[in-house]
């Protein structure tokens, strides 16, 4: 079996070594490896390589591995937090579970980006360590009925492992991330703000108002600390 991953201009897969950016384990040592392929398409997306096929060339952003190919190159790093991202990887989860499920008996711990929009199935539910889920909001200029997927995101909220990260944009995101976290039954500490900025003055300016938002409503606030220490720089 084979997936779906990023291709840097190297021509090397985009897996990397860094430190987790975002979310409830911002600043741990991780290996990451960056899935190809989205069923969204945010106007605001600092990937779109992995998705939007009228801007950028399929065959040259995109390569297909085999999984044993990729466990390969995973476990040269020293590290055992792996953070499986992209694109949406869930697109790719029947491929994706024979991996997951190795590296898990490897004695990695595996993180998994997705947008909230593809349940996962029961192999991958008992493999991931942690789920990263990023529901959109109306601010990403996604299509009216693409971004929730009731049954997905029930299924994630009932998840112990689950962490809900929003983008925030604006301010009147807030009252919709309050609607999505009532409407789901999802506890104030599992949510999480992070400002949407690819630069570290607009990650400044809105990450004041969005850490206010998160002291009044009880959620967390995540940073983008790969943008705050190497900027807007692809494979870091």
């Amino acid at each position: 079996m084979v997936l779906k991953v990023s291709k840097m201009k190297s021509g090397e897969p985009e897996i990397f070594q860094s430190i987790q950016g975002e979310g409830i384990t911002a600043g741990v040592p991780s290996v990451f490896i960056r899935l190809a392929t989205c069923n969204l398409a945010c106007n605001w997306c600092d990937t779109k390589y992995t998705w939007d096929w009228r801007h950028y060339d399929y065959d040259t952003q995109v390569i297909q591995m085999p999984l044993e190919e990729i466990e390969s190159k995973l476990v040269i790093y020293k590290v055992t937090n792996l953070v499986i991202t992209g694109g949406e990887p869930l697109l790719q989860q029947d491929e994706l579970s024979d991996l997951v499920e190795s590296l898990t008996q490897r004695g990695f711990c595996c993180e998994l980006e997705t947008n909230g929009t593809i349940p996962p199935n029961p192999r991958m539910k008992n493999s991931v360590g942690q789920w990263n889920v990023s529901p959109k909001l109306s601010s990403s200029g996604n299509r009216p009925g693409t971004m929730e997927r009731p049954g997905a995101l029930k299924t994630f909220s009932q998840i112990d492992s689950a962490w809900f990260k929003f983008v925030v944009v604006k301010p009147t995101d807030l009252d919709e991330i309050c609607e999505l976290s009532d409407r789901y039954d999802i506890p104030a500490d599992r949510v999480l703000l992070m400002p949407e900025g690819t630069s570290q003055t607009t990650l400044e300016q809105r990450g004041k108002w969005v850490s206010e938002a998160c002291i009044e409503k009880g959620f967390r606030f995540s940073p983008r600390l790969h943008i705050m220490l190497w900027g807007d720089k692809r494979g870091r």
